[in-house]
Order: structure tokens, then sequence, then C-alpha cells
């Protein structure tokens, strides 16, 4: 395989690796939750969770959605 052709198989590859970090959004019109896989950058999401934590599974930043004051008494 030529070294162009491995560069653009490994570029096609990336986005298919699963995402390692995970944090609890509030979107600051709606107040709603939910969890997203990249840091907000904009002033649309703000991160709720706890001290800004990163999760490292979904399943662990779904679970600690729930415990987020915020995200509960809505």
């Amino acid at each position: 395989m030529s070294a162009p052709a491995a560069l653009m198989l490994t570029a096609l590859s990336l986005p298919a690796f699963a995402a390692d970090e995970f944090y609890v959004v509030q979107d600051v019109k709606t107040k709603k939750c939910t969890v997203v896989d990249k840091k907000p950058t904009d002033m649309t999401m703000t991160v709720v969770s706890p001290s800004g934590t990163i999760y490292k599974p979904r399943t662990e930043a779904e679970s600690g959605m729930k415990t987020v004051k915020v995200c509960t008494s809505n």
C-alpha cells in the first residue's frame, strides 16, 4: 500500500473510534440537559456536571446526569 493510500485509510478510520470523554450539559435557553461527547465551545450550552466532571463511559455520564440538580428539577 502506498503512503498516501495508508494516510487516507487512517484518516477515514479515525471517526470510527468511540469518544472517550462525555459531558453533562444544559441548553441555556430550553434548560434541557443532555450528554455530549465534546466540551461545549459556544455559549448555547453549559457544562453542569459537578465540578465540570468529565465522564469516560457514556453510561456513567447518563447516570451522573440523573444526580445533577438543575437536570432533575425541570
